[in-house]
């Protein structure tokens, strides 16, 4: 085997680990996935908290189908609402409530405290989570947009 497929292998290992260990957490908290989590959090760092469908499907990584299918459990509960275009009405805008405001700030405590579990010291050094961040960024994982990045 390949080093390069050995590598892809781990990574896709190792996603499906951190996405069992968001989903349990977010899901126990809150009732929310970790699809779901990061969906809000991409809307809070939009301007007005709102995105065009299609804006939020491209930032996630997803089709516009996905993220209208994704997007109709948080609305029923009040997380998110659709918002018309004045100007066009092809256009639909996903914008986070003050309800999902308010419970993606709780979502945040403990997203943080599992990443701080995943990453601790000594199994992981600070310099090491830096340099995976950016390893991982050269295969397109953006992470966090800079809005939220300076708040912590």
């Amino acid at each position: 085997m390949s080093t390069g497929l050995d590598t892809a292998l781990r990574l896709v290992r190792a996603q499906a680990t951190l996405v069992k260990r968001f989903d349990a957490s977010l899901g126990g908290l809150h009732g929310v996935s970790l699809a779901d989590f990061t969906l809000l959090l991409r809307l809070s760092q939009a301007p007005g908290d709102r995105m065009r469908r299609v804006d939020l499907a491209e930032a996630l990584g997803l089709t516009a189908s996905g993220v209208t299918r994704g997007l109709v459990p948080l609305e029923r509960i009040g997380l998110v609402r659709r918002d018309a275009d004045a100007r066009d009405a092809r256009v639909a805008y996903a914008a986070l409530t003050g309800t999902g405001r308010e419970r993606l700030a709780e979502m945040l405590v403990t997203a943080e405290h599992v990443a701080e579990e995943v990453f601790a010291e000594p199994t992981w050094t600070k310099e090491e989570t830096a340099q995976l961040a950016g390893l991982l960024g050269r295969l397109g994982g953006p992470g966090l947009g800079r809005r939220e990045a300076t708040r912590s």
